[in-house]
């Protein structure tokens, strides 16, 4: 009898591997992957914003008021961030999406200290070779977006 238990078990363990291939968006999400939308997911996705130092958090974007730098922010954008926070930035099975209100409502300087240390633990690369310039533009971009929007709210039309 005890031989049929652990037959059986193994049967129910490889069928719940299977499941998981199968069908993993739906596996992900009760793991707490960054495509739950819980309010709970939500704040623990979003925690590493509230890790920015209060020095690095009040940096001012020196490139806030320049419009090339939404531009070439999405051009960066494309290249290096969209394969994880998808096309639009609206977040994806590897990471959140940057049109969500902790983000949006993050200071620039925030972004920034992110961009530039990463969050190595959750899968976010730390960018700080990228030039300081175009951690900025990445930055100008990310603030131009806006919820529902196929294009940054200051990009050229």
């Amino acid at each position: 009898m005890n031989g049929k238990k652990i037959i059986f078990a193994s049967l129910l363990i490889s069928m719940a591997v299977a499941a998981e291939l199968v069908f993993p968006p739906a596996f992900a999400q009760k793991r707490g992957s960054a495509s739950n939308g819980s309010p709970s997911n939500q704040e623990d996705v979003y925690a590493p914003l509230g890790k920015a130092p209060k020095k690095a958090a009040a940096r001012r974007n020196p490139m806030e008021n320049d419009s090339d730098a939404v531009s070439a922010g999405g051009n960066l954008f494309a290249e290096h961030c969209a394969e994880c926070h998808g096309e639009m930035a609206e977040g994806g099975r590897k990471a959140p999406s940057l049109l969500a209100d902790p983000v949006q409502q993050a200071t620039p300087g925030t972004l920034f200290w992110i961009l530039t240390n990463g969050v190595v633990r959750r899968g976010m690369p730390v960018w700080s070779k990228l030039p300081e310039p175009e951690r900025w533009q990445l930055v100008t971009y990310i603030k131009s977006l806006q919820p529902g929007e196929k294009t940054p709210k200051s990009a050229p039309q």
